[in-house]
């Protein structure tokens, strides 16, 4: 007898149903177990998974010749998660349970008591299910918050394949989910590890901060070891406007398809903040893999990406960071396709200015050359520091600001001013659906809103030509300047925001 239940997989960020066909062809000589459709390792171990979850659940594991179909046949399967919809197609195809409806969605992993465990990529399954107008989702217990938070959907949780076999056959219908998350709330007010208050000094590099979280700008800061370089990044988070509705989805979907979401977090409340050390992988940092995973880029979406040490990174791997700064996208080609994720991060890169670390430093001398000098800066290569807007000088902080007991401004008011900042621009771009910030910006808007008087156009025809800048870097001039008329509630660039701007601009320690 032939059964149907539909399932679903995760291909890179993106849900596509599956088709779980079973038939049991009863007159078979020796019982046998066939899974087909491109099923990876862990899929084509479902057979045994199954096989004792349904006999220590109680239930009849049919006899006969058992083929398992995963349709389309063409789409790689991967992960535990067809254990739940094989063995309810089983118990169907063997009468033990009615044939589910079309519009339900079976997932789940089965432990061998028979228990429904924890699958990733749950978010991605539900946006997945709905937009292909099913009804009823059928999740592990754990996933069910998750699952919830799309609208449309009817969610409910398994814990036990008993337990959804009793509810199947109407004996004890297990109740939908309700989350009881007030999401609007959670957002509104996430939690801090640093706050900007508990910096001492550093006024010009908080101030260079806010102007870089106002227009989501990327950030290099160079300085001797201990200056707070790695304290100022940390505390950068604390500054961006808290997460809208859409932005906590599309970050929860990442980390639910990287199996990262924390226990008992369904939804993402804070912007991320990734600091991977400079050992990591090329697969690590950009994503990749056999069937493509997301890597640090995606995971830092819509918020930081810190490199501490930046000029250790491997110049290959630096490099390949040029593309998903332009685009705000990476795409990882293999064999079987190509797979496109999300990076629209702020890059804060970190670096001491020399080997040593102490060049320039007014109280500890440098032991390095001038060409050990010049060849550290040199690992990072031009058009990589023409993407970043603005380069910070960070020196030692003295003693008497380490020793005064007064704080600086905290955080709240330097988040409502960029958050008032965001939300110019957000107006501004209403009509340009794909640019939420000023760094988003393509020529035609830098044109349209970026336009200067004479003065400013004389300060930058100077600086052109003076500091030898690329087209590139006069655009994200201007783009800064815009993002510090913005802080100021202006609507038009004037010269000091040029000149403000013009003081972020790289310049090399050594000639």
């Amino acid at each position: 007898m032939l059964a149907k239940v539909t399932s679903c997989t995760v291909i890179g960020l993106e849900g596509r149903l599956i088709q779980v066909e079973v038939d049991i062809y009863a007159q078979a000589q020796l019982p046998s177990i066939t899974i087909v459709g491109l099923p990876d390792a862990a899929v084509r171990e479902a057979s045994e998974r199954v096989r004792s979850a349904i006999i220590n659940s109680e239930l009849r594991y049919p006899r006969g010749r058992l083929t398992v179909n995963l349709a389309p046949a063409d789409v790689r399967k991967e992960g535990p998660a067809f254990d739940l919809p094989i063995a309810v197609g089983l118990l169907a195809a063997s009468n033990q349970i009615s044939h589910p409806p079309e519009d339900s969605l079976f997932v789940g992993e089965l432990s061998l008591d028979g228990e429904v465990r924890h699958v990733q990529g749950v978010l991605s399954i539900a946006l997945a299910a709905r937009d292909a107008g099913i009804r009823t989702l059928y999740v592990p217990q754990q996933d069910a918050a998750e699952a919830s938070l799309i609208p449309g959907l009817t969610v409910i949780p398994v814990d036990t394949l008993g337990h959804l076999v009793a509810h199947l056959r109407g004996y004890h219908p297990i109740p939908p989910f309700e989350h009881t998350l007030d999401v609007e709330t959670q957002l509104r007010h996430p939690a801090y590890t640093v706050d900007f208050a508990d910096i001492k000094g550093q006024e010009h590099a908080k101030r260079a901060l806010e102007v870089a979280a106002a227009g989501a700008h990327n950030v290099l800061m160079s300085g001797p070891p201990g200056a707070g370089k790695t304290l100022l990044a940390r505390a950068l988070p604390s500054i961006l406007p808290p997460l809208t509705l859409e932005e906590a989805l599309e970050i929860t979907r990442i980390y639910s398809v990287a199996n990262l979401l924390p226990p008992g977090t369904p939804l993402i409340q804070h912007r991320p903040f990734r600091a991977p050390h400079h050992t990591i992988s090329y697969a690590g940092l950009i994503g990749g893999g056999r069937n493509p995973r997301p890597g640090e880029i995606t995971l830092a979406h819509r918020g930081v990406l810190f490199l501490d040490e930046l000029p250790e990174f491997g110049s290959r791997m630096l490099e390949m960071l040029r593309q998903p700064l332009e685009d705000r996208t990476v795409t990882l080609s293999r064999a079987s396709g190509s797979v496109t994720f999300p990076a629209n991060f702020m890059l804060v890169g970190a670096m001491n200015p020399c080997p040593c670390g102490y060049y320039g430093d007014p109280t500890h001398p440098c032991t390095c050359t001038i060409g050990q000098i010049q060849r550290y800066q040199k690992r990072l290569s031009g058009p990589l520091l023409d993407r970043i807007d603005i380069h910070l000088n960070v020196p030692r902080v003295p003693y008497r600001k380490l020793a005064d007991e007064r704080q600086g401004e905290p955080s709240r008011v330097i988040r409502e001013r960029v958050t008032e900042a965001r939300e110019r621009q957000r107006h501004r771009f209403r009509d340009h659906p794909r640019i939420r910030t000023n760094v988003e910006m393509g020529p035609r808007e830098i044109r349209e809103y970026c336009a200067l008087d004479a003065e400013g156009q004389a300060l930058m025809a100077s600086a052109m030509k003076q500091l030898h800048l690329s087209a590139r870097a006069y655009h994200r001039i201007l783009k800064v300047a815009r993002t510090i008329a913005d802080l100021a509630g202006r609507e038009r660039i004037q010269a000091t925001d040029i000149a403000e701007a013009l003081q972020y601009r790289r310049r090399p320690v050594v000639e």
